[in-house]
């Protein structure tokens, strides 16, 4: 992600310790519960994200361009479901997932690499010559994610608040098509970016119908909207329209709908007593 972004995401998600409010309904042992579903959700992501990343990274040294730009956008869609917890290791999103923006000399700096800077082989120069290396430092960090994911400890404050987050960086961001801007296939990581938010959401349900079962019904709603607005432009192959498609007025309505969402999900915190 943007380094810039990824400053604020942290002053979102502190590594600070997790409190409870005294007057909280929730206890920390009913948060358990859903913390280790949700952690089970990373573990299934991460592994196809492995996965995935091998056949794309393979596809790459192998120079089938075509192969590689078909398997671009799925491949990614694992770890974007996972952005509130893979974000936390700064070092990792920053060579997965940095733009060309945040590097001195953009495309043509030494140091940018991961997934974006082969987006820009693929579509921009289409030719994999200069990517084999970047190819085998990302299958390399995809595998060092896995290992970091595996022996983390899902703090509850991250993982509730990791969905409103997650929403709004959508709507303040990537809604202007920055982050896929050579293969314009952002609509694939907004997909899997709001599945992820809802995972969240879905394990969490019990316990905040119980505080507020109105919350969970508007929020449902909001929810439906969302997946229901990107609905219209799938293709017939179950993909996604090229983003370039998208008028300004559609990504406008497209932002509202998920700012609305993401204020939605940012009581959550309070709500569960973990603000």
């Amino acid at each position: 992600m943007n380094i810039t972004r990824h400053r604020w995401l942290a002053a979102a998600l502190s590594l600070g310790a997790w409190t409870l409010q005294a007057h909280a309904a929730v206890s920390p042992l009913e948060l358990v519960g859903p913390v280790a579903e949700y952690k089970l959700y990373v573990n299934e992501n991460i592994d196809q994200f492995v996965t995935d990343t091998r056949k794309f990274t393979d596809a790459v040294k192998a120079g089938d361009i075509e192969q590689a730009r078909a398997l671009f956008a799925p491949t990614r869609m694992s770890y974007e479901r996972i952005e509130p917890v893979a974000e936390l290791f700064s070092d990792l999103d920053a060579s997965i997932d940095s733009r060309a923006d945040d590097h001195e000399k953009a495309e043509k700096d030494p140091g940018f690499g991961g997934f974006h800077r082969i987006e820009y082989a693929l579509w921009e120069e289409k030719s994999t010559d200069n990517v084999n290396a970047v190819a085998d430092t990302l299958m390399a960090d995809v595998l060092e994610l896995q290992k970091r994911l595996a022996n983390l400890t899902f703090p509850p404050e991250k993982v509730v608040g990791g969905a409103a987050v997650l929403m709004e960086e959508v709507a303040a961001t990537k809604i202007s098509g920055e982050e896929d801007r050579y293969s314009h296939t952002d609509l694939w990581d907004f997909q899997a970016n709001f599945e992820g938010g809802y995972r969240i959401f879905e394990f969490l349900r019990p316990l905040v119908q119980r505080e507020n079962p109105a919350f969970v019904e508007k929020t449902d709603a909001n929810f439906k909207t969302v997946f229901d607005t990107l609905a219209k432009y799938k293709t017939a192959n179950g993909g996604f329209e090229s983003y370039e498609k998208l008028s300004d007025r559609d990504r406008k309505v497209l932002a509202g709908r998920v700012n609305t969402l993401a204020e939605d999900l940012s009581q959550m915190r309070g709500m569960l007593g973990l603000d």
